[in-house]
């Protein structure tokens, strides 16, 4: 690491933020996920950036865990946090080590389905007639409930990924970001030939990674104290939900249902969720500020003496008017102390969609490094 450098803005400069060309790694393409972090934006952070000893990497909004991969590979213990519970799964599945028997018990519940005809009860979810067809409801009911027999823990979390890797492309939803109906040719034995190439692939990805400790919490992250810390944090790497742009909750909604997950309870705590901007008395940006001025009290007192805050953020479109997102997290900073290093921008490649791009405005983003 070039510690003496970091101060320097030629030294950012020097570096093609764009990261054109960047591909996504295995791991991170073996379930959907909207708008995920770009590999290369954690790992040059942690390479450039000086973390002060014993002291961990956290990721209050960690989504599909791409800042605790990068922290694994670095050798450095990491948090995570999420109001999502899909994006919790997600994030242990990819962390964890992987039980050797994992893929020979994936096998034996793919071929208990397969032969199982005892006649099920589809689980009471909003709408499911017009987004899965019959056959396909009786699959996945079959598939989880075989899962569901087995004892909570990695094995567990690891089949619950694979079914939910599965759950939109056997819908007749469009696509994972098109809430469009459409026909299509699934049957439920698709279901559990699916599920079982999903399990071989992750089998496959998880042998190559590393096993340094890394911490999943599912909480509102506006809620955090220093007694769910490990011990203090040496580097911060997120990216919040931006203002009226990403919906995850709405994203993963039938993955939620489908687990025995609460999608209208993460709808109205998730900061950003469309929702709250088109209600009669609609948020604003200085909701936002609101909230980023609480996790900011958190992060001044969980940071260790030299820690970087590093946000990842676009801007917001809210009833016409453009939120300039990356001032709002450089001025908070300054306001709680911290010093602001650089504000650097960014394109974003046009391939990365949500379901309402139309009312945001999200053509680049913005990293803010701030240091305590």
């Amino acid at each position: 690491m070039i510690h003496s450098k970091v101060n320097n803005k030629v030294f950012f400069d020097d570096i093609d933020w764009d990261f054109t060309g960047s591909k996504s790694e295995a791991i991170h393409s073996l379930h959907p996920y909207p708008a995920k972090f770009i590999s290369d934006i954690p790992r040059t952070l942690i390479n450039i950036l000086p973390i002060p000893n014993n002291t961990i990497i956290l990721d209050p909004f960690c989504g599909s865990g791409v800042t605790l991969i990068e922290a694994q590979k670095a050798g450095i213990e990491s948090l995570g946090v999420d109001l999502n519970p899909i994006a919790c799964l997600l994030s242990r599945v990819k962390t964890q080590p992987l039980s050797n028997d994992f893929l020979e018990i994936a096998e034996k519940i793919f071929e208990t389905c397969n032969s199982d005809t005892e006649k099920v009860c589809v689980p009471n979810i909003p709408n499911l007639d017009h987004w899965f067809k019959k056959d396909i409801q009786i699959g996945l009911t079959i598939l989880l409930k075989h899962i569901n027999f087995l004892p909570e823990g990695s094995v567990s979390d690891a089949l619950k990924f694979c079914v939910s890797s599965i759950i939109v492309k056997v819908s007749n939803q469009d696509s994972d970001t098109r809430y469009a109906a459409v026909d299509n040719n699934w049957n439920k034995l698709d279901v559990f030939n699916l599920f079982y190439q999903v399990a071989q692939k992750l089998q496959k990805v998880k042998q190559s990674y590393s096993s340094t400790d890394s911490f999943v919490l599912n909480k509102n992250s506006l809620l955090l104290k220093e007694s769910d810390l490990p011990q203090k944090i040496g580097l911060v790497i997120t990216s919040p939900p931006y203002p009226n742009a990403y919906e995850y909750w709405l994203y993963h909604k039938y993955r939620m249902w489908w687990l025995g997950y609460d999608p209208i309870n993460v709808k109205e705590q998730e900061i950003g969720a469309r929702a709250h901007y088109f209600k009669k008395n609609y948020q604003t940006e200085f909701d936002f500020i609101d909230q980023m001025d609480c996790l900011f009290n958190f992060l001044c007192t969980g940071c260790a003496d030299d820690a970087y805050i590093c946000f990842v953020i676009g801007r917001s479109k809210i009833h016409g008017r453009i939120i300039e997102n990356e001032n709002i997290i450089a001025e908070i900073g300054k306001k709680k102390g911290l010093k602001h290093i650089i504000t650097i921008e960014r394109t974003i490649k046009s391939s990365r969609k949500s379901f309402n791009l139309s009312h945001a405005r999200i053509k680049e983003e913005f990293i803010v490094i701030l240091q305590k």
